[in-house]
């Protein structure tokens, strides 16, 4: 006999509904996956019609101000999708807690706090919003002295673009984490071993990101590939009936 058979009618109910709670969780948060990265493929497509400089606070301002509307559009597009990772590794919390609630919730706090601290550092690797403001007052600047202020500002900016960021680590580490607890089951284990991979390789290439780039780009690849299958395993999640649900 079942929990959910020997169980009193309320009982059951409670359980039946508080899953369909979860289900509504699990559904969101594997559509915020997916959305997550296809915003990122957006950004990304956006910098290769346009890609911004990576040196130089005078260039940067010069092009953004030929480029203002498309540069903005990018740098959204790189920042406000952060937050949906957040909801990924809650609904992963969730869906994991049963297999090692310690090590689930240790996954989620690394994890989601990362990109959530994402959100408050104005630079995304390819620029910010920043910039934008300099680069309008440095288009509006009186004299030579009053734009080598604004172009000096925005070296500083360009300066935390290129240096590693603690963030960008912690995100690997809760990715490697939670896709250990995901080895014990309730997910695919091929999608638990590629986040294994792409979880080392995340801290590698955060602390080598400028060294060697290659790491970086095959680490940005994987973890694309890691959100999109979360998201359609948390989708199929959502989906599946609960206990006393036939």
């Amino acid at each position: 006999m079942t929990d959910s058979a020997a169980a009193p009618p309320a009982l059951s109910q409670a359980r039946d509904a508080g899953w369909h709670d979860w289900r509504r969780l699990f559904f969101w948060a594997g559509l915020g996956s997916v959305l997550f990265v296809a915003l990122l493929v957006l950004a990304l497509v956006l910098d290769f019609l346009a890609p911004p400089p990576v040196h130089g606070g005078a260039e940067t301002l010069e092009f953004i101000a030929r480029h203002k509307e498309s540069y903005t559009a990018e740098q959204l597009l790189w920042t406000l999708p952060n937050i949906l990772p957040v909801l990924v590794f809650v609904a992963l919390f969730v869906a994991l807690a049963p297999l090692d609630r310690g090590l689930a919730l240790l996954a989620t706090v690394i994890g989601a706090l990362s990109w959530g601290l994402v959100l408050a550092i104005p630079v995304t690797s390819r620029g910010s919003t920043v910039l934008v403001y300099l680069s309008d007052r440095y288009a509006a600047a009186s004299d030579d002295g009053e734009r080598l202020r604004y172009a000096t500002a925005a070296e500083a900016v360009i300066a935390e673009n290129n240096t590693p960021a603690a963030a960008g680590m912690l995100s690997a580490v809760g990715i490697l984490l939670i896709s250990v607890v995901m080895l014990k089951g309730a997910l695919p284990r091929a999608l638990a071993r590629v986040g294994v991979a792409t979880g080392a390789l995340g801290v590698v290439a955060e602390a080598l990101r400028h060294a060697v780039p290659g790491f970086y780009w095959a680490y940005g690849v994987l973890l694309w590939v890691w959100f999109v299958w979360v998201g359609v395993a948390l989708l199929r999640l959502g989906r599946a009936p609960g206990p006393g649900v036939p």
